[in-house]
């Protein structure tokens, strides 16, 4: 019946109740070879078998079982159960009457996927004012295709520097401070997201946390900020008069500085003065022109939104023009902003500005430069003028502004007062490489690690500034190992093992910014530490050895050599011993060798099967057993043994009728010996060695038969003396047995009262295939040698003479054929003879 018939039953199977309510549930696991059986519908229903559609499954149609048709892939087969099991249906016609089962396969899953992020890179934005102990949500959670135990995701941090934690609750994940926060100490952390699964597969993903700035800080004037100036007497409006400075670590709208005079001036300071709310410059806010000094103390207020103001105070002095002292007038040779020069470091020496002093009198004044200006030079030339120059390249690092103040003296050289204070900033080049904190950094790890566990952090510094002063870093030659490029956090992105190797060197580079790049190493050495996760190891499962039964107690009896491939402790075979109880062997541990402890017998035992244990010194110890097989080699030390004749005073009646050639009897020994020393041969000594026997003996069976008939002188009781011995070397062992036949007409009883004096010659070695029957008949066989010996001599000559008479007589042909003819009748009659 084709399949296409099949189906066109099954509405009528259904309609007659053919159809069994009930599934039949199999189970099987997801990711199988191709074949795996995964049940049987024989244990329900009685053959034949047809399955409905063979996809995925197959049904053997005579024995019922199922097989995988191909590798299942449960999140291929339901991709929309991700959290229940996978259910495939069929349905199968069994047993003659052709009833319609239902089957459900359910495909378990099997951790086979590692989770996931979507994204690698996860940024998260948090007050730096954050309280410790609050939350912050993480929407980017790690994904898992597997179902069930396999598909539950736990989460940690690494390289958090005790900041943040991590709070899982049900599907909620969140971020939370575990530290005080602060923008301006730090205002990115760069932390390692890991994700393990219920099978403890893993993934990372790189988390920055980023500090948004909160009003925390309040604005603060500079230090370089002037607390004195002068103004002359005749001025005109806009004028500078000094500049302020005030700054505020916060960023944006919480940094913005307002400057404003505080009401406690005088309203003739108010009038003359005006401040930028901005920039802070104060300037004159009228034209100005007056006769006599005067003297103004200014109270400027720096403001911040929500925050406590500062202030500071300036005295800016008026001089009338009759009192005018001298001033200084710039004029910059590079480049300058807000009248601050703007020097890249590093350059060499040159002119930034050229100063002239303007005075009433004329050269009754000089310029100098105040004692802390030592990198800068100033020089006077022939036309009366000044020029500042640097005294050594300046570097950024060292100092990046500085205030060069140049002094006003008299002719005597008197220091009338400070004229002016040049602002020059150093720019910033590309001249420091990153310098690590460490040259070698050494760190230990214990093989068998899960993948991506933190192994350490590298910091690199870079004394340059923004884009040159930023580090990225890179391993190079990494293996398994991998460098987070901002945080220089390194991790483990596999399992070690030490037994592969046990020491690891890295190199990380740091590169900053700059175009080309600086670029600094240091060397990290991981030294990864033994776990006991090798068992003690023997070159062979099966150790076979052989040892003579005569074998000497301690004597060794082979090597047994064992050895761990972990260190230290761990590695250490600290036990070898046999399970067997009773057992004349033991090993020695030091030596490594099997020994004899007792007396071996191979008559009792021909072989010792053990069983072998060798333990480490780990904690806890791992253990590996093989077997041990001894094999006894035999010696000769036992004797033959007669099982019959039982007595040496048994006796047999021996007819004289008995043909010769028959066996008269048999004799049966065994020796408990084995191969060659348990060989045996018989053999008979004679009483008198002139004595004859009729009867001889097997050498190799034993049996006793009679070499001849029976004569009238045979009758009467003969006595044979029977040596047993083995084949052993050098010395074989013997044992003797008397044989008693009675030759007699009559069967009566035979009785040997007394045992036989034993013969005094010594007994022969035996030749196991002499014919003893030509030994007793060794005279008459000569003599027929001889006599035929002389008829073929007799024939010769006879052969000789007829030849010579054929040649001597040819003419006589016919009476030469009679004597030929009458020679050859009796050759012939001769030859007969023989």
């Amino acid at each position: 019946m084709n399949f296409t018939a099949i189906l066109q039953w099954v509405p009528l199977l259904a309609l007659f109740g053919k159809i069994q309510g009930q599934a039949l549930r199999f189970t099987t696991q997801e990711e199988q070879e191709v074949g795996i059986k995964i049940g049987s519908l024989s244990t329900y229903y009685s053959p034949p078998y047809q399955l409905l559609g063979e996809k995925y499954i197959r049904v053997d149609e005579s024995t019922g079982d199922l097989y995988t048709t191909e590798r299942l892939d449960r999140e291929a087969l339901c991709p929309s159960q991700i959290d229940n099991d996978c259910d495939i249906s069929y349905n199968a016609l069994v047993t003659p009457n052709l009833e319609l089962v239902q089957l459900v396969v359910t495909v378990k899953d099997i951790n086979d996927n590692a989770p996931y992020f979507v994204n690698s890179e996860i940024h998260l934005s948090i007050p730096e004012d954050a309280l410790i102990g609050s939350g912050f949500p993480l929407d980017d959670q790690a994904q898992d295709e597997d179902a069930g135990h396999n598909a539950m995701i736990r989460y940690h941090l690494e390289a958090s520097d005790g900041f943040f934690g991590i709070k899982q609750n049900g599907d909620q994940l969140e971020l939370t401070v575990e530290k005080e926060l602060d923008r301006e100490t730090l205002e990115n952390h760069f932390l390692i997201l890991v994700a393990v699964d219920g099978g403890s597969r893993s993934a990372t993903a790189n988390l920055t946390v980023t500090l948004t700035d909160v009003n925390d800080n309040c604005p603060e004037f500079d230090s370089s900020s002037p607390y004195n100036a002068t103004v002359p007497g005749i001025g005109t409006k806009g004028s500078p008069v000094a500049q302020l400075k005030a700054t505020d670590k916060d960023l944006g709208r919480n940094a913005q500085i307002t400057f404003s005079f505080s009401p406690q001036i005088s309203d003739r300071a108010k009038t003359l003065f005006h401040i930028d709310g901005h920039t802070g410059l104060i300037s004159l806010a009228v034209d100005v022109q007056v006769d006599t000094s005067e003297e103004h103390t200014l109270k400027v207020v720096a403001n911040s939104p929500l925050c406590t103001s500062a202030q500071t105070q300036v005295t800016v002095y008026i001089r009338p023009l009759a009192h005018l002292e001298p001033t200084i007038r710039i004029k910059f040779a590079r480049k300058h902003e807000n009248r601050a020069i703007v020097l890249p470091e590093n350059e060499p020496s040159d002119v930034l500005a050229i100063l002239e002093l303007e005075e009433s009198t004329a050269g009754s004044s000089s310029l100098s430069l105040a004692a802390d200006s030592l990198a800068f030079s100033l020089k006077r030339t022939q036309e009366g003028k000044y020029l500042l120059s640097t005294s050594k390249p300046l570097d950024y690092e060292t100092c990046s502004k500085y205030n060069v103040t140049v002094v006003i003296s008299d002719a005597q050289g008197k220091r009338l007062r400070e004229g002016e204070v040049i602002k020059v900033e150093i720019e910033d080049v590309n001249d420091n490489a990153p310098v690590f904190e460490q040259e070698h950094y050494e760190t230990k790890i214990t093989e068998n690690n899960k993948p991506w566990e933190f192994l350490l952090k590298v910091t690199a510094t870079d004394a340059d500034s923004q884009e040159f002063g930023t580090v990225r870093y890179e391993l190079l030659d990494s293996g398994p190992f991998r460098i987070n490029e901002e945080s220089g956090v390194i991790l483990v992105s596999e399992s070690l093992d030490r037994e592969q190797k046990d020491t690891y060197k890295l190199t990380v580079w740091a590169r900053d910014g700059g175009v080309p790049p600086q670029e600094g190493f240091a060397v990290v050495t991981v030294i990864v530490l033994d776990q006991n996760d090798n068992p003690p190891v023997f070159p062979t499962p099966h150790f076979s050895f052989f040892v003579s039964e005569s074998i000497p107690q301690l004597a060794k009896v082979g090597d047994v050599p064992v050895s761990d491939a972990d260190k230290g402790d761990n590695g250490r075979v600290v036990d070898v011993r046999i399970l067997n109880e009773n057992v004349p062997f033991a090993i020695d541990v030091a030596q490594g060798t099997l020994r004899s402890t007792g007396e071996v017998d191979r008559e009792k035992q021909g072989r010792y099967e053990l069983m072998v244990v060798a333990v480490d010194g780990g904690t806890p110890p791992l253990s590996t057993t093989v077997k041990m097989t001894v094999f006894v080699e035999d010696v000769n030390d036992n004797k033959p043994q007669v099982i019959l004749p039982s007595s040496n005073l048994s006796c047999l009646t021996v007819p004289p009728t008995t043909r010769a050639g028959s066996i008269v009897t048999k004799i049966y020994a065994i020796d408990e010996d084995s191969g060659i020393n348990s060989d045996i041969t018989y053999q008979i000594v004679p009483r008198q060695p002139s004595l004859h026997s009729p009867f001889q003996i097997d050498p190799r069976s034993g049996n006793i038969s009679l070499v001849q008939s029976l004569r009238g002188e045979d009758y009467g009781m003969h006595h044979l003396f029977i040596v047993v011995r083995d084949g052993g070397e050098p010395d074989p062992l013997q044992t003797t047995v008397w044989v008693n036949l009675l030759v007699n007409e009559t069967l009566e009883n035979c009785l040997v009262k007394d045992v036989p004096q034993t013969p005094t010659p010594q007994t022969p070695a035996p030749r196991l295939y002499a014919d003893l029957r030509c030994e007793s008949n060794a005279r008459p066989m000569f003599l027929c040698a001889l006599g035929l010996l002389l008829l073929s001599v007799c024939v010769l000559l006879t052969a000789v003479m007829v030849f010579v008479k054929h040649r001597c007589e040819r003419s006589k042909v016919n009476k030469e054929s009679m004597w030929e003819t009458k020679d050859l009748h009796e050759l012939n009659q001769l030859n007969h003879m023989e």
